[in-house]
């Protein structure tokens, strides 16, 4: 099946037109055509239609119409929403901003009170470890002087039992003295001589 094309029907004389099947039957010496019926010169020798001139109003119109709409598009539906996510995602790093601000101002805060309670805690256990300190040399020296007034008493009432004993003593040895010089007395001269032994006795314990 072959077909003819228009500018093939304007090139072919006007009694071949309507006998197309006679005229295909017998082609022209050197003359190639195909399927679709093109002839052998208009292959090629079309202008790509960006380039042709007789279009360049259709092109810059649709050219024109296509900016316009994409001008509308752009302004009325992707810049809003381009500027509604940039906006969104400004609000939000602002609020986390806040939040991170918030938060380290906490935890300044928190730390700060960590500090002043440590530093009133080790200010509380100096001031208990003075107090301590000077409540036990308070009480060692009491016990110091309790103690030194317990041996001051104990030395002076030893002394008292000395000087007692030693009173005693003295009266004992008197005694045994003038007992045993009266008794030596009279073994020497058979007469007793208590008086003149209890005067010597006395003599020389005042000299004592």
């Amino acid at each position: 099946m072959f077909f003819v094309t228009p500018a093939y029907a304007e090139e072919a004389p006007a009694g071949t037109a309507e006998t197309g099947a006679d005229t295909h039957a017998a082609p022209a010496a050197g003359d190639v055509h195909t399927e679709t019926g093109v002839p052998a010169e208009h292959h090629g020798g079309g202008v790509f239609p960006p380039f042709d001139s007789t279009t360049y109003a259709s092109q810059l119109l649709w050219l024109a119409i296509t900016f316009v709409v994409f001008y509308v598009l752009m302004q009325k539906v992707i810049t809003p929403r381009i500027g509604g996510i940039l906006e969104q995602r400004h609000n939000r790093i602002s609020q986390d901003l806040d939040e991170a601000s918030r938060l380290k101002a906490e935890a300044d805060a928190d730390v700060a009170a960590y500090e002043a309670e440590l530093a009133a805690a080790r200010a509380k256990s100096n001031s208990i470890g003075t107090a301590a300190r000077d409540a036990a040399k308070l009480k060692a020296e009491a016990d110091r002087k309790a103690v030194e007034a317990g041996l001051a008493e104990k030395l002076k009432a030893a002394e008292g039992r000395i000087a007692d004993i030693k009173a005693k003593a003295f009266a004992d040895v008197g005694t045994i003295a003038e007992e045993t010089a009266t008794a030596v007395v009279e073994q020497l001269i058979g007469t007793s001589a208590k008086a003149d032994v209890a005067a010597a006795v006395a003599d020389i314990k005042k000299g004592a």
